[in-house]
């Protein structure tokens, strides 16, 4: 079994069981790797006087920080099963031992040492506080876990501390003062200058203390939660104290449709504007249900993610989805298993009413044709059109106001179901031609108005000359 011993930080460090263990290794001829020769701690070898081999060409291999801690592995474990793999610090710190551990699936021994992490701690005064640790090699993978007070170590390199930069610039800010740690010293300064430094070595780390709110440039889900929760207090403000759900429930739509027509005008800074507002709804809406004990922002996140999981079984689990269709397939068929849908009316009568009408025509078309009764083609569906189209009229001849509005409906509903069955997204065609003809109507009054004509004196067949000269320029 290969064994894995921790050094230390300091020359001195090594403990008396990895000490033995290192000078029975070598009584009974076992191999000996240390990581690097380049860390104080490796005094300890060298006082011991056992024979070893230093693994530091494995660095000069490596092409990038990803693969070194798999090439330091894979140097340890050729060397054989009875293998003495010797690490600066905590032996569970490191990241090519994490590799090891992998490799051989947990069949080895450690024999732990004195932390990098606790000795940083100091020179960064982060003693008696919580705090949170990460290696400098395991930060992109992890940054979703972070929280301040935080020690970034085994920054050994210049090329990985701008990698470092890059990623905590964007989740705290580049202007945040941080500590630059090296041999056992701090040093104040920006996040972004913690690649300008002049010594990288195997004690450089970056430490950030905690961030109040209001100096903060960078904010995540759980600051605008908190905010929120601030704003909700007795002596927060007055208009958030009083909200419900019930009273902003139309803002969220309003939001979802700033959105859209910022995405419309393909305007980055509306889209970040608007998608913020949007947010803001979700979690304000989550806080208050905070309130009355129904769930909070984490079961809201926990729900969506459980989702996108169990929905997506072609990607999570074992069906298969060749294209567009075939996903959506199966993210149907999980949705009704999911809600329970025993029939397809279940899922029709599920679309929500709220939904503006066209779009919720072509929902509840859709889902009824998932079921079979839908039309054959486009042109079946014109058909039933026309039908409508004549029983609008036979009603508008009655002098039916009532009837004539019910047939206007099913009309409407004929004309969705031919959009829909040519593929097309109806509500978006309407809005885009809504759009339009407020846009050549805009035009084509201007024009007339440029003649010198009272634009609500034209006869029809003026408008239509005007509006076709507009259409030509719009």
């Amino acid at each position: 079994m290969i064994t894995v011993i921790g050094l230390g930080v300091e020359a001195g460090d090594l403990t008396r069981r990895g000490e033995n263990a290192i000078r029975q290794a070598e009584q009974e001829g076992r191999k000996i790797l240390v990581r690097t020769a380049h860390t104080r701690s490796y005094q300890s070898v060298l006082d011991l006087g056992v024979a070893h081999e230093t693994l530091d060409s494995v660095y000069g291999r490596s092409r990038s920080f990803a693969t070194l801690a798999k090439n330091l592995a894979k140097a340890v474990c050729l060397a054989g099963e009875n293998a003495v793999y010797l690490v600066d610090g905590a032996a569970t710190e490191d990241n090519s031992v994490k590799e090891l551990i992998k490799r051989t699936r947990g069949k080895i021994e450690i024999i732990d040492g004195v932390s990098k992490v606790t000795a940083l701690t100091r020179v960064a005064g982060f003693t008696g506080c919580s705090y949170s640790a990460v290696s400098a090699y395991e930060l992109a993978e992890r940054a979703g876990e972070l929280s301040l007070p935080l020690i970034v170590y085994d920054m050994d390199d210049r090329a990985l501390a701008s990698d470092c930069k890059l990623l905590l610039g964007d989740l705290y800010g580049e202007e945040t003062q941080v500590k630059y740690l090296c041999g056992g010293k701090a040093k104040k300064g920006a996040l972004y200058e913690i690649d300008r430094f002049s010594v990288y070595d195997y004690t450089s780390a970056v430490a950030i203390e905690r961030i109040p709110l209001l100096e903060k440039t960078r904010f995540t889900a759980e600051d605008l939660k908190e905010i929120i929760v601030r704003l909700r207090m007795p002596d927060g403000c007055p208009w958030d104290r009083v909200q419900t759900n019930e009273s902003i429930k139309m803002s969220a739509v309003e939001e979802a449709y700033e959105l859209v027509d910022a995405i419309d005008q393909d305007d980055d800074e509306k889209i970040l504007e608007e998608t913020g507002d949007l947010l803001l709804q979700a979690v304000f809406h989550a806080v208050l249900k905070a309130e009355t004990g129904a769930f909070n922002l984490t079961d809201a996140f926990s729900g969506i993610c459980q989702k996108l999981i169990t929905r997506h079984t072609h990607v999570f689990g074992e069906d298969k989805a060749k294209d567009e269709n075939g996903a959506l397939s199966v993210w149907e068929k999980n949705k009704m298993t999911e809600k329970h849908q025993v029939t397809y009316a279940d899922a029709v009568n599920d679309v929500p009413k709220c939904f503006p009408a066209v779009m919720r025509a072509q929902k509840v078309g859709k889902r009824a044709g998932k079921a079979g009764m839908d039309f054959a083609s486009v042109e079946d569906a014109a058909r039933r059109m026309q039908e409508e189209l004549a029983e609008f009229f036979e009603a508008r001849a009655k002098g039916d106001s009532a009837e004539t509005e019910k047939e206007l409906g099913d009309l409407l509903f004929a004309v969705v179901n031919i959009g829909r069955k040519a593929g097309c997204d109806c509500e978006k065609a309407l809005k885009e031609s809504v759009d339009r003809f407020a846009k050549r109507f805009t035009r084509a009054e201007a024009l007339a108005l440029a003649d010198g004509k009272e634009v609500t004196t034209l006869s029809e067949a003026e408008w239509d000359e005007y509006y076709i000269k507009a259409k030509e320029e719009v």
